[in-house]
């Protein structure tokens, strides 16, 4: 028996062996797919122990948007990669594919998928139409990424998000630019650059050049005035500079549907923001409704048509397409945008059950007995929550705590190093430091940004280039 033993070939000794450790690992795990890569499906992918699940992302997306940097970066004050984490990052010990979910079959535990990668061939040459990109905006992928395949679950974490809400203003997306994702604050920089660019040509009137230079940013909210700011630091600062004539003639205009902007914020803070930016130059225009938006200009109804060579819409959310075709899960009853969960975060059924096996969390969840804003903060605790809960739940340990949800606070930046923060949210509630604004809130703003960034290497990136940007300036070369 020993001499068989050592005649066996070594080879199929060891492809024994691995295939009996590969399919015990296999069978201990349960598999849990994460739907989005955002604020909160991205925090799940981070706490999770990966060696008791067997984890799957499914995201239109191979990266994580840290948001709040978005308008920095659209105006060259940081570069685009410090706003990212890729969400391979943790591979192999997750399978990730980059692809659309098209609908959830809750019954058999399937996602029905179609894939958005794009592999049409790229040019440089400008002669040619460039190959169209998926933007997170449209309904559908592009029509030449359609491969469509199953993703089997067990457990099922829904984080998709929601998207910009246009209320079917006609024009919008055709004309308009968003600014949620990192390809739109690239978008944003290059239409900037352009718009100047163009003014510089000999060809124009100082009329036409001023409707080019005219930008728009319809949404008061703490994205509109944020990227309000931005520009208006690079228009007064490298602009300036390098267009001299033209700076005199670039407005900045912000539009919004509510009597004042900012309306999460103290009323105090909204009265010292809206006085800081019209010191500034930057012209408010609240109670005003947009109908229709053209290729370079806008019909504003107390206005007119109003031009403009750049419009940034940035108005609240709408549903995510998945979540509106989901018929099987309870949603808010006024806009549908949302479904309802209970208080660990498992989403309820149209017969008022509880589905144990699938959790919803970010801007497409809701409590039904606490309205929670549709924040960046919000989606992360839930997520942190939510991971506690799945790691138990491999540990095959009871979950009994509910979500709470604890406001750090809201933080909005309004140009020329000033900046707001409100702990209240919007009421005097939140202690003795309940309202900052000016320098410190500027100091808080950017230190809380930096300290939230989750990669060590964006901790360095982040700060280094806001110094060398202060030191040189921003980089206007368009490329």
């Amino acid at each position: 028996m020993f001499v068989v033993a050592r005649t066996l070939p070594r080879t199929t000794a060891t492809r024994v062996s691995n295939r009996a450790f590969s399919a015990s690992a296999t069978c201990a795990k349960e598999r849990l797919v994460i739907l989005g890569s955002g604020w909160g499906s991205y925090e799940v992918l981070r706490g999770l122990d990966k060696k008791r699940w067997d984890v799957t992302v499914v995201s239109p997306n191979s990266y994580f948007n840290f948001t709040p940097l978005l308008a920095s970066c659209s105006v060259g004050t940081l570069e685009l990669r410090c706003a990212t984490e890729p969400v391979r990052r943790y591979a192999p010990q997750i399978t990730t594919y980059q692809a659309w979910c098209d609908s959830i079959d809750f019954k058999n535990k399937t996602l029905q998928c179609v894939t958005t990668s794009d592999t049409s061939p790229k040019t440089t040459d400008r002669s040619q139409t460039p190959a169209p990109s998926y933007s997170p905006q449209t309904e559908t992928p592009p029509p030449a990424t359609n491969v469509k395949f199953t993703v089997p679950y067990d457990r099922l974490v829904v984080g998709v998000g929601a998207y910009s809400q246009t209320f079917g203003t006609p024009g919008v997306k055709e004309n308009a630019l968003f600014l949620k994702d990192v390809r739109d604050a690239r978008a944003i920089r290059a239409r900037i650059l352009d718009c100047f660019e163009q003014a510089n040509q000999p060809t124009l009137s100082d009329v036409e050049r001023r409707k080019l230079l005219n930008f728009c940013i319809v949404g008061g909210g703490p994205t509109g005035v944020e990227f309000a700011a931005e520009l208006h630091d690079l228009i007064h600062a490298e602009i300036q500079s390098h267009y001299p004539n033209l700076a005199k003639m670039a407005r900045i205009t912000l539009y919004d549907v509510a009597p004042s902007i900012l309306g999460m914020f103290d009323r105090e803070l909204v009265n010292y923001t809206e006085n800081t930016l019209r010191r500034e130059g930057v012209r408010i225009r609240t109670g005003h409704h947009v109908e229709r938006v053209e290729k370079d200009h806008m019909i504003v109804t107390e206005q007119g048509e109003v031009p403009f060579g750049l419009l940034v819409w940035s108005t609240g959310l709408a549903p995510n397409p998945l979540i509106s075709s989901i018929s099987e899960l309870q949603k808010t009853e006024r806009t549908g945008r949302c479904i309802v969960v209970d208080g660990h975060l498992n989403a309820v059924r149209t017969d008022g059950t509880v589905d144990p096996n699938v959790w919803v969390i970010g801007d497409s969840a809701r409590t039904p007995d606490a309205v929670l804003p549709a924040t960046a903060q919000v989606a992360n605790q839930q997520a942190k929550f939510l991971t506690r809960q799945l790691n138990r739940i491999a540990k095959d340990k009871s979950v009994d705590r509910v979500f709470e949800f604890h406001n750090m606070g809201s933080l909005a930046y309004i140009g020329n190093w000033k900046a707001i923060y409100d702990r209240g949210n919007g009421t005097n509630k939140g202690g003795a430091f309940a309202k900052e604004r000016g320098r410190v809130a500027w100091l808080l703003w950017r230190s809380a940004y930096f300290t939230r960034t989750l990669s060590m290497r964006n901790k360095i990136l982040v700060p280094f280039y806001w110094f060398m940007n202060w030191i040189f300036g921003r980089d206007l070369t368009r490329f």
